[in-house]
């Protein structure tokens, strides 16, 4: 599998990353990190207890990892929870509503993170 057919089994702009990264070579180390990227934990141990400060720090480093990577989808996820959280900012989504996005960012990573699998099984 090559890293541009990771990139539509897993639904990312590999052009968009390709932009950002500018060589297969980092795309492929980068892409091959994010399993390891403890933020996402990060995220989901803050929605568990609700705590604003946590899953806006983790959200908006989710949605600059990913962005960089051309994971859009879950980079426009995770500016959800962000701009939620931001400091300053006054909620509008209810906690039941925050927890099954962050649930939709859950399955949208597993998707990725078993592509990945995948992608690192073949090369």
């Amino acid at each position: 599998m090559t890293i541009r057919e990771l990139y539509q089994t897993i639904e990312g702009d590999y052009d968009q990353a390709i932009r950002t990264l500018r060589m297969d070579k980092l795309l492929d180390k980068h892409i091959r990190k994010l399993a390891h990227n403890g933020v996402i934990e990060r995220l989901f141990d803050a929605g568990d207890v609700m705590d604003p400060n946590e899953l806006f720090e983790a959200a908006h480093a989710i949605k600059g990892v990913t962005a960089n990577l051309g994971l859009l989808k879950l980079s426009d996820a995770a500016a959800d929870i962000t701009e939620e959280f931001r400091p300053g900012s006054t909620r509008k989504m209810s906690d039941e509503e925050v927890k099954e996005r962050i649930e939709n960012i859950r399955e949208m990573y597993k998707v990725t993170i078993e592509g990945i699998q995948r992608y690192e099984e073949t090369n």
